[in-house]
């Protein structure tokens, strides 16, 4: 039986987020924050990246998949993946954060 201290219960409360990812792929040097949000009727459809370019949201899996997207993991709801933001306890970054772009 598992003895319970401080520091398994911090660390298990850490990873209990990252459980609800499908993936988490390791980002190559050269990969790209997410900087903004397309939506259309207050759905996101795709993203706008650091370097001004954007993806729809199919695309954006695509590239946080190949490693082309840093601070995202790879999320299913029912059939549809999505991307959500990698936990690192703050709340600016977070992708229901970012502002909303024209497309």
């Amino acid at each position: 039986m598992q003895e319970y201290t401080q520091g398994n219960i911090q660390e298990g409360l850490r990873s209990l987020p990252l459980n609800s990812f499908q993936e988490i792929p390791k980002p190559k040097d050269s990969a790209q924050k997410i900087t903004g949000l397309l939506k259309k009727r207050g759905r996101i459809v795709g993203y706008q990246l650091e370097d001004g370019s954007q993806l729809s949201k199919e695309q954006a899996i695509a590239a946080a998949r190949n490693g082309g997207i840093r601070g995202v993991g790879i999320a299913r709801r029912k059939d549809t993946e999505y991307l959500r933001s990698l936990p690192d306890g703050t709340e600016n970054n977070n992708l229901s954060s970012l502002p909303t772009v024209n497309g």
